[in-house]
């Protein structure tokens, strides 16, 4: 069996690609027929050939739809080629560093520990025990810290903001 598909296989290998549009492609449909064709029961036909090649090309028939169902539409083109863009604009970006430029400028106002504990809870991401521990404090007392430190920079960026009368 394998010297009948051996002595067909480098006519599959042409075909299987040719119909694939890859030789990669082809190799592997080579590889899938040579599988599928020794576990079947070719051998005990009178003309297993014949067979071979049917199952080739079937394989191809296979591989052509399953690429055919892969294969985007127009209209699906279109939808990629028109994602939208939600990325901030110059202006947007200039805007958002001057606010945390003033932002980091507000926090240096805060007295020390409440600077240290809003900067350890929104930007190290540590949990309340963890920064209460550090500083000897409540966890109540680290929630009351962070209130105070955050509406603190609130007013402050909102008298950047107030225009002035």
């Amino acid at each position: 069996m394998a010297a009948i598909f051996m002595r067909e296989r480098a006519g599959i290998s042409r075909y299987l690609s040719r119909c694939a549009g890859s030789a990669e492609d082809g190799e592997d449909l080579a590889q899938e027929a040579w599988i599928r064709f020794s576990q079947s029961k070719a051998m005990t036909l009178v003309a297993p050939i014949p067979y071979l090649r049917r199952l080739v090309r079937n394989l191809a028939i296979d591989h052509g739809r399953s690429a055919q169902r892969r294969r985007l539409h127009s209209h699906e083109v279109d939808d990629i080629m028109n994602v939208e863009d939600n990325r901030p604009g110059p202006e947007a970006v200039l805007i958002s560093r001057d606010t945390l430029s003033r932002l980091y400028k507000i926090m240096d106002e805060l007295p020390a520990r409440r600077r240290a504990i809003l900067f350890a809870v929104r930007v190290e991401g540590k949990p309340h025990r963890q920064i209460a521990a550090v500083h000897g404090v409540s966890t109540r007392t680290i929630e009351l810290e962070i209130r105070a430190a955050i509406e603190y920079c609130f007013a402050r960026l909102d008298e950047h903001d107030t225009p002035e009368k």
